[in-house]
């Protein structure tokens, strides 16, 4: 309890202290002391000769005595004395009770006082530990504030240092500018010595050797497949596009076939920009409709399956005709054995460096790929392989060099996992990964010239780039 609580208690009971007093002095001061207390049971009754006598005796709640006496007979004469003492006595209690009260009362307002500084002094001390943590808050904030902009600046050091090395780099590059200066002013003076036909010569003679080592390239290996470029978007799901591996290097027109059955139309186009722009230059309608997707063209004609039928076509562009028709023997049509995905896709017309091939199956062979060279003029089988994997089995499929390569296409992990060489007459399983964007393919070409794979990927035309492993012929080779 605090110091002016503390007070108040005291006072309170020095207040009672005198109430208790005066409640029992009183009657003895005045000769009273031999008087009855009254009960509730009876009253005891005292002849008023006898003297003064006690009927009640209480304390208020202020803590002020409070008696009750019965008076005996006025006797003017005898009793003069303790009547002045009696009057002077009570006039003693009434200025001693209003003293109490005007204590008590300043003792009141004393307590609400202490009240309310007490109330005061929690909040001004309350206030005080606010401030206290005000501060301690405030200089945390400070101090976060200033460890955020050290943090700002600590990023500055490494790029000071590296300014500093750059200086010490750069230092060094005007040094090697100045030798490589030196060095090119020597290479001027040397190349000031040779006459400049002389120079011209010997860049065409670098050249003509380039190319006769290009020539020396033999057919390779596939090892790998980039891409896919898209070129364009355009057309059905399925469909083919083309340009001629035989065409020389200023002839780049593209053909397009969309759909794989139920159409004759084939649209032609002067180059693969016009191609992308859609800038057709010309079409052509065919005399048949084809099946499948996969037709080729080779040496400025088009090949591909008669719909419905077993037979090959060989259509010139130049010309606007058929020039020569026949039916491959045996082989299988109409949807009998298809690539995996369908689409009348029973013969595989292809091209690469050695010639024209078709790719098909037979109930001779069980279903299983034949693999037939072409006579590009007459469209003569020239020779075929058999071999053991099931043409139905098989996604698309492309020739480089002489090798058969199956894929699995039509799948989104696609890979070429089989080969078969024509040349060995064996096959192998690989594992060649490559990228189907779209998710199916429904034609897949080698073009000998771009040394690329054309591919239509569910209305994407797309170029795959190509990886071979070669062989340099040297001058002892036979």
């Amino acid at each position: 309890m605090s110091p002016p609580l503390l007070q108040l208690g005291a006072l309170l009971s020095s207040m009672a202290m005198i109430s208790n007093w005066m409640s029992q002095m009183l009657p003895a001061l005045v000769g009273l002391n031999t008087t009855r207390l009254w009960t509730p049971d009876a009253l005891t009754q005292v002849s008023p000769k006898e003297g003064w006598q006690v009927y009640s005796s209480a304390q208020d709640p202020d803590g002020r005595c409070i008696c009750t006496v019965v008076a005996p007979e006025q006797n003017l004469c005898s009793r003069d004395a303790k009547s002045r003492q009696l009057r002077q006595l009570l006039e003693k209690v009434q200025n001693m009770s209003q003293s109490i009260e005007v204590l008590n009362l300043r003792t009141q307002r004393d307590f609400q006082y202490v009240l309310k500084m007490e109330t005061q002094m929690k909040g001004l001390k309350a206030k005080f530990r606010q401030i206290e943590d005000d501060r301690k808050t405030l200089m945390t904030k400070h101090f976060q504030d200033l460890k955020e902009k050290m943090d700002e600046l600590l990023p500055l050091i490494p790029v000071l240092e590296q300014y500093k090395t750059d200086a010490r780099l750069i230092t060094q590059f005007k040094e090697e500018i100045r030798n490589l200066s030196a060095v090119l002013t020597g290479i001027q003076e040397e190349l000031g010595a040779y006459d400049y036909e002389e120079l011209h010569l010997r860049v065409l003679s670098l050249e003509t050797r380039l190319r006769d080592c290009m020539k020396k390239l033999t057919c390779g290996k596939l090892m790998k497949i980039t891409g896919p470029i898209t070129v364009k978007t355009s057309g059905t799901r399925f469909g083919a596009w083309m340009t001629d591996p035989l065409a020389s290097e200023k002839n780049n027109r593209v053909w397009y076939m969309d759909s794989y059955t139920n159409n004759k139309i084939v649209r032609e186009y002067k180059s693969m920009a016009d191609f992308v722009s859609g800038a057709e230059s010309r079409t052509y309608n065919l005399p048949f409709k084809w099946a499948g997707t996969n037709h080729v063209v080779y040496n400025g004609s088009l090949y591909f399956n008669k719909y419905q039928s077993n037979i090959v076509i060989k259509y010139s562009f130049d010309l606007g005709r058929v020039l020569a028709q026949r039916s491959l023997e045996y082989a299988g049509f109409q949807n009998v054995y298809p690539y995996t995905w369908g689409g009348f896709s029973d013969i595989d017309l292809m091209a690469d460096e050695i010639g024209l091939w078709a790719v098909y199956a037979t109930n001779q062979n069980a279903g299983n790929i034949v693999i037939s060279q072409l006579n590009p003029d007459t469209l003569e089988v020239v020779k075929s392989w058999n071999t053991g994997y099931p043409k139905r089995s098989a996604g698309e499929s492309f020739m480089i060099c002489g090798t058969l390569y199956v894929t699995n296409s039509h799948l989104t992990g696609a890979k070429v996992y089989y080969s078969y060489s024509t040349k060995t007459s064996s096959y192998e399983y690989t594992d060649i990964p490559f990228h189907n964007q779209y998710f199916h393919i429904s034609m897949l070409d080698y073009n000998a010239r771009d040394r690329a794979l054309y591919a239509w990927n569910n209305g994407h035309q797309v170029l795959f780039n190509v990886t071979l492993f070669h062989i340099i012929k040297t001058e002892d080779d036979t």
